[in-house]
């Protein structure tokens, strides 16, 4: 990787690490897209890895207002995802990626922006955890689908629950990607690289997520998105 690129993608991953501390979603639709476009080779399992350290700070952060009952059931849902997630990888060829994270980004910003207001059952917990478990083991990107089910929650609630699923999935992931020999020290060398870029952002977040309720940054966050995966396609 160039430093034109690395600068790029380091500048991304600061951003998304303070807008997914401050909103609770976004690391994902922010920095999938970018890292597709300079160095797919590295996705999903450098974008995994950077969001455990910025999943479990968040987590920690906002533990108590943790919804445990849908965590549990998000995350049974999420363990079955990824099986499924693993086939597509198996499946596609490399050549098509940005084909997939281009699609999925959109569809999940735009369902994101459209879907009218609902409560969430134990049957959305479940479907919420499988279509990440799928989305996010083979592209990186997994956020929207929980978004929806807590985006009528407290902001706090929302945050903590969210970071919870997303770093057990993630640690979920990594473990079967490892098994099936789609991890190499590269990804894990661009990874250790980019942290400083991830603390500073999360550690920015911390001064204000208690005051920003997220709505305007959410939308800026899905209209990246859906500008990003439109280029994704392009050059697929």
């Amino acid at each position: 990787m160039d430093w034109t690129a690395f600068a790029t993608i380091a500048t991304g991953v600061g951003v998304a690490a303070f807008v997914q501390g401050t909103t609770g979603v976004g690391f994902a639709l922010i920095v999938a897209p970018v890292i597709g476009l300079l160095e797919p080779k590295l996705l999903p399992v450098c974008l995994l890895i950077l969001m455990l350290p910025l999943n479990a700070y968040v987590a920690w952060r906002e533990y108590a207002a943790l919804d445990r009952s849908g965590a549990g059931w998000i995350t049974f849902g999420r363990f079955i995802g990824t099986f499924g997630g693993l086939w597509i990888l198996a499946a596609l060829p490399a050549t098509y990626l940005n084909l997939l994270i281009g699609g999925v980004t959109i569809l999940a910003a735009v369902t994101t922006l459209v879907l009218p207001t609902f409560r969430a059952g134990q049957k959305a917990f479940v479907a919420a955890g499988l279509v990440t478990g799928i989305t996010e083991t083979a592209t990186g990107i997994g956020g929207p689908p929980l978004a929806l089910v807590y985006q009528h929650h407290a902001p706090a609630v929302l945050r903590s629950t969210i970071a919870l699923c997303f770093l057990v999935g993630e640690l979920i992931s990594l473990a079967l990607l490892a098994i099936v020999g789609r991890i190499d020290a590269a990804q894990f060398t661009s990874a250790l690289l980019l942290l400083p870029a991830l603390a500073a952002g999360a550690v920015l977040s911390r001064y204000v997520h208690e005051r920003v309720q997220g709505r305007g940054l959410r939308v800026f966050v899905l209209m990246f998105a859906i500008v990003s995966g439109g280029v994704l396609l392009l050059r697929g």
